[in-house]
């Protein structure tokens, strides 16, 4: 057994070690709206839920050289966001967003993904996702080392659900029919592969 003094490393020693150790990460393709209306979408593997109730998501970006990247701005300055759901059938596009362009610039040019309104935020949401969820921010945390910042914590709650018939069935979702994409280490994503069950002790 290896261990390892995270103090003793450099940012990027932990952070292979952080993505190569927690996988698979659930993947949040997040848009928002830029200044001028532009709309801004990026994927993220630091997601997850919070709470059932209130339903809270958590988002966590990291900065770039001490900067808020476009999505995390935009999240502060608007307070609203979209998260939707990566799938087999979406994943493509979606990484085409991951490039870097200037704020002023839509990543949505560089795919074939469909804007449409949402129903209570301002943010539009994509159509191509099986899954996606309207949120407001309830609280953001700054967190670093000392006075360097080096990620945001966003936590989102989720007040609308829009959710594909094909996924959906009595208030469950197949997740089969999600054939949703997860993040691993480097360059790596994995599908939901074999499914077991398991009984939960009394």
């Amino acid at each position: 057994m290896i261990s390892i003094d995270p103090g003793k490393n450099s940012e990027r020693e932990n952070y292979k070690l952080l993505i190569g150790t927690i996988i698979p990460r659930p993947i949040a393709f997040v848009t928002t709206l830029g200044e001028g209306g532009v709309v801004n979408a990026a994927p993220f593997s630091y997601f997850n839920v919070v709470s059932s109730s209130p339903p809270l998501i958590s988002l966590s970006i990291q900065r770039r050289k001490g900067e808020l990247k476009d999505t995390a701005r935009n999240i502060l300055r608007e307070k609203e966001f979209v998260v939707h759901g990566v799938d087999e059938e979406n994943v493509d596009e979606v990484n085409e967003t991951a490039a870097s362009l200037p704020s002023w610039e839509s990543e949505l040019k560089l795919t074939k993904l469909t804007l449409l309104e949402s129903d209570l935020v301002k943010v539009p949401g994509i159509q191509e996702s099986k899954v996606r969820m309207e949120c407001r921010l309830v609280q953001h945390m700054p967190l670093g080392d000392g006075d360097e910042i080096g990620a945001d914590l966003f936590i989102g709650r989720i007040v609308r659900f829009h959710i594909d018939e094909k996924v959906y069935e009595k208030g469950r979702i197949d997740p089969h029919a999600l054939s949703p994409m997860s993040r691993l280490a480097g360059i790596s994503y994995a599908r939901i592969g074999e499914i077991i069950s398991m009984e939960r002790p009394e």
